[in-house]
């Protein structure tokens, strides 16, 4: 399938809890907005709460999730509807089964340490997984692979969410995913 305009992207934020992956997916899916780019957001949290309902943090159970989103990415693709998808996707194995299925994939990066994401724990659950109140926690009890070869790598802890945003749109204008005129 070629980039072209009758078919979408997916742009797949991946990082640990807490670097910015769903502040960066909103603002990405106003800015394409106003770009009338038709476009969906699928956060985590609330992928969790109506696709995956009933899975646990396994192993199997997260690279289960990570499957079932890349399928509505899919569809959604197909009908030329792009998706941004704000989802930890901890496992190498299954973000390399995500660009075998879709070939419109721009997996980013959100690179931010963890003792930052302790620092910013916007939901207290760093907290909980320090103290054992939470197990299977991606960077603390359970492990986050680090992509290896990223399209792109966002460092939230050295620059703006502005800037981030920024050099999304302009990784997807210069690859033929959308264009800014």
């Amino acid at each position: 399938m070629d980039k072209s305009r009758s078919s979408g992207f997916t742009c797949w934020l991946t990082g640990l809890p807490g670097a910015g992956k769903s502040t960066i997916a909103v603002e990405l899916v106003k800015a394409l907005d106003e770009l009338l780019v038709p476009c969906e957001l699928l956060d985590g949290d609330v992928v969790r709460t109506n696709l995956s309902k009933g899975l646990g943090f396994s192993r199997e159970d997260r690279n289960l999730n990570v499957s079932r989103v890349g399928f509505v990415c899919q569809l959604l693709n197909k009908h030329g509807i792009s998706a941004v998808v704000a989802l930890i996707a901890p496992y190498q194995e299954a973000r390399e089964q995500l660009r075998r299925t879709l070939p419109n994939l721009i997996e980013v990066y959100v690179d931010c340490p963890v003792e930052v994401c302790i620092e910013r724990d916007p939901k207290g659950l760093y907290k909980k997984a320090l103290t054992g109140e939470i197990s299977q926690f991606t960077g603390i009890s359970s492990p986050y692979e680090i992509p290896t070869q990223p399209d792109l790598r966002l460092k939230t802890h050295e620059e703006e969410i502005e800037d981030s945003v920024k050099k999304v749109l302009d990784y997807l204008d210069s690859n033929g995913f959308i264009s800014r005129g």
